[in-house]
């Protein structure tokens, strides 16, 4: 996801031949949010101009091109510029689309880590016999739009059928990542006939199953910044992220699953003040799961960007909630199909946002639209510091396999374990050296 945002196979020289590649299953990657490079294309002259992700002239290109008005009656997310419409790069097989998210000489120079993305992970499939264009591919999308949508589902449909025929008809290993997973639990809820013809095992890193409460809450209320530090300063200001995101079907999606038995209900708390006649007192006022689109309702009441001259309201956007509630259906209906291996990793030992909270004790909230514009304070649970253990962990399928992996949410794509983990179920190595304990997190 946005927030988080070496391998141990044989970089060298792979020794493998034709027909080690051809007696290989095809991988199949699959990206999460913020995971794909984004272009901007003329509609009339087809020229193209990369506004996700670059680290220079990042922020102007994004307020530009990227920004986005939601469409209730298509479903889509339609971008302000009508000149213009968002594609995803095909190059490389797909691959290209979810490598290396600013493949610029600058970034690749500097070797700028934090917009590398699936980047170690195809080297380490390359390195153990996979063939880009065989038996290697990538999906990308516009993340911006529902994991739903047909236009997102047509792409993986085809992606599939292409990795399926370009191998000689041997089904296909997904590898999905944080949101990807999602993505893949719609697919299969809504074409379950079309997966089990292609599909034989999936892999899902990192995916917020049952959502990622603090993450998302605060997502839609601040924004979310992608590089942390000095690097921010060249990159999407936080502002300029929170005005995408909320017209983003995807991030509400992701909102906390209302009827997941959490072990505790995730909640915003808000240090309000309030005033009656001369009398000023503070309390600290919590919202639930119920009462949270209240919140968001009076927070952004009065949210707004200007665009290319005229002002444009984007307050919390109901229409995309209703249709979120619709997805969550979706998902919470998906079922493995017979016959398909499922397998999940998720992250540990980092603090990861749950809870959280505006304003303080000494510096409360006026207004609740001031929460726009304050730094939030985060109650921690044990994750990947973006997808709780608890949420991703839930996937409420019959896993062949649940490996609880130390890393973050974005390290996990070039953990030396994961990569371990994947070599072995994939059966493209010997024997585990495990470095974690496995058992608990579920033999099936």
């Amino acid at each position: 996801m946005l927030r988080d945002y070496c391998c141990c196979c044989c970089y060298g020289a792979p020794s493998f031949d034709s027909a080690d590649i051809a007696d290989r299953d095809p991988v199949l990657l699959v990206s999460g949010i913020g995971g794909s490079i984004l272009n901007s294309k003329k509609k009339k002259s087809g020229f193209q101009t990369r506004v996700w992700v670059r680290i220079l002239l990042a922020d102007l290109e994004f307020k530009k091109k990227i920004w986005c008005l939601y469409n209730p009656e298509t479903g889509y997310t339609e971008s302000l510029d009508d000149s213009t419409e968002i594609v995803v790069p095909q190059d490389d097989y797909g691959l290209y689309a979810i490598d290396i998210l600013d493949p610029s000489t600058f970034v690749k120079c500097l070797h700028l880590s934090d917009v590398y993305h699936f980047h170690d992970m195809i080297d380490m499939l390359v390195g153990c016999g996979y063939k880009k264009g065989t038996t290697l591919f990538g999906y990308g999308y516009d993340f911006r739009q529902s994991n739903r949508i047909g236009q997102l589902m047509d792409g993986l449909k085809e992606r599939l059928e292409t990795a399926y025929k370009a191998s000689g008809g041997r089904k296909v290993n997904i590898i999905s990542h944080s949101m990807g997973g999602l993505l893949v639990s719609c697919f299969i809820s809504l074409y379950c006939d079309i997966f089990s013809k292609y599909v034989n095992k999936w892999i899902t890193i990192a995916t917020p199953f049952q959502g990622a409460p603090g993450c998302i809450n605060d997502s839609i209320l601040t924004g979310m910044q992608f590089v942390e530090g000095f690097e921010s300063y060249f990159f999407v200001s936080r502002w300029s992220m929170h005005q995408l995101l909320v017209e983003c079907p995807s991030v509400y999606e992701m909102l906390p699953n209302p009827s997941f038995n959490w072990k505790k209900q995730p909640e915003i708390q808000v240090w309000r003040k309030h005033s009656k006649e001369e009398e000023t007192s503070v309390v600290l006022e919590s919202y639930g799961r119920n009462e949270c689109v209240t919140l968001f309702e009076e927070a952004l009441k009065n949210n707004e960007l200007n665009y290319d001259g005229k002002t444009v309201a984007l307050p919390f956007n109901f229409a995309i909630l209703k249709w979120a509630a619709g997805t969550r259906e979706v998902l919470d209906k998906t079922q493995i199909p017979e016959g398909v291996s499922f397998y999940n990793i998720y992250g540990t030992s980092f603090d990861t946002p749950f809870d959280v909270c505006y304003g303080s004790e000494s510096s409360p909230i006026g207004e609740l639209s001031e929460i726009c514009h304050t730094t939030p304070e985060y109650s921690y649970v044990d994750g990947d510091g973006t997808v709780p253990s608890e949420s991703a962990m839930a996937d409420n399928y019959d896993a062949v396999e649940r490996v609880g992996v130390s890393g973050s949410h974005r390290g996990l794509l070039k953990d030396a374990n994961v990569f371990q983990l994947i070599k072995d179920w994939l059966g493209v190595s010997g024997k585990t050296k495990f470095t974690s304990d496995r058992e608990s997190i579920g033999l099936h």
